[in-house]
């Protein structure tokens, strides 16, 4: 009886190797796997933090559907994308399958709704997490064994580290009577309804004002696994010195605006001193546990703590991000990034 790997098309003796994926697992995988397909829940998260390694856009022939914020950034970034296929963002294995991968990555969170079924009919999966600090040191080391890019996965390893440190060796040392109450809210609107939410104390959203310096006030308000929604009556009773305001659609700065502008959110401390703040965003808003954490990390050192952080040039540290992560010069910054970047920065100047 032939193989279930043969019969995706896969020679049944090629090269192996093994690796440990996110939940430690040993996987055995192809020797140069070419045929990757990367999908479910929160793909985008894997998807550009796959896109930092050299290798990855001639390897993968299936992404899921990424519609966040102004909209997939990837095909901008790199003009063979499209040729990839598109899958939907409820994909089951059955469509993962028929692409005939020979390496699936997916988060760890759908292995029970989409790893477990592929794991059965014999395609190798890799797990991995990307969701705080922590996992991103180890996962993008599993991206770079995946890949053979090893020697790539230490620089971006240690230029996350490197930046992580530079912020929290300071933060570190300030008092909690010093770090100024925080409230980091995501604005959503949807069919007419408005609805503020908090994180779970958890998520890498707490992480960052935590990180950068704060209180979050909203700490022990969420003890749950997904954003949790508050009135303004609590917001009020909350009353922080400063508020960050979050919308994954790319119009945060706007809403804080119209919000800073009514009655009742005058009223707020932060509101009154000026601290009440959009968290920038360019193709996707800096909060998240995407890449793009980093920079969200040093922007809200630097709203909190601008006496501390006032040699942080986030124009600079921005264009590096882009070129240390993506290879992006100067003048393709000017043309992808720069156009959209947008959010409340320290002095009211957009980088």
């Amino acid at each position: 009886m032939a193989s279930t790997l043969a019969a995706h098309g896969r020679p049944e003796h090629e090269a192996e190797r093994t690796i440990l994926d996110g939940l430690g697992r040993s996987v055995t995988i192809p020797q140069d796997p070419r045929r990757i397909v990367t999908a479910g829940r929160a793909v985008m998260m894997t998807a550009n933090a796959l896109w930092a390694f050299e290798s990855t856009p001639d390897r993968v022939v299936g992404v899921g559907r990424i519609s966040q914020g102004r909209g997939n950034f990837l095909p901008r970034l790199d003009p063979g994308y499209r040729s990839i296929t598109e899958l939907a963002s409820n994909v089951g294995p059955e469509q993962v399958a028929s692409l005939d991968p020979d390496l699936v990555i997916l988060k760890s969170v759908v292995r029970g709704s989409l790893g477990e079924p592929l794991e059965r009919l014999g395609i190798p999966v890799v797990y991995v997490d990307l969701e705080s600090p922590e996992q991103y040191q180890r996962d993008l080391g599993v991206l770079g064994a995946v890949l053979g890019e090893e020697r790539r996965a230490g620089e971006l390893q240690e230029y996350y580290r490197s930046v992580t440190s530079e912020i929290t060796a300071i933060t570190d040392t300030i008092e909690k009577e010093e770090r100024p109450t925080t409230l980091l809210l995501y604005y959503r609107g949807t069919g007419g309804d408005v609805s503020f939410n908090v994180p779970p104390a958890g998520w890498i959203q707490t992480r960052l004002v935590e990180m950068g310096g704060g209180r979050p006030v909203w700490r022990d308000a969420n003890p749950g696994s997904g954003w949790g929604t508050v009135g303004f009556e609590q917001i009020a009773a909350w009353d922080p010195e400063v508020i960050i305001l979050v919308e994954y659609g790319g119009a945060a700065r706007e809403i804080a605006e119209r919000l800073r502008g009514q009655p009742r959110w005058q009223a707020l401390r932060a509101v009154r001193e000026g601290r009440f703040l959009a968290m920038p965003l360019d193709h996707y808003s800096w909060d998240q546990p995407d890449v793009r954490w980093l920079l969200g990390l040093q922007w809200t050192a630097g709203v909190l703590h601008p006496e501390l952080f006032a040699g942080i040039d986030l124009e600079r540290e921005t264009r590096r991000f882009y070129r240390m992560l993506y290879g992006l010069s100067d003048t393709r910054f000017d043309e992808l990034i720069a156009p959209v970047l947008s959010g409340d920065f320290p002095g009211g100047e957009t980088p």
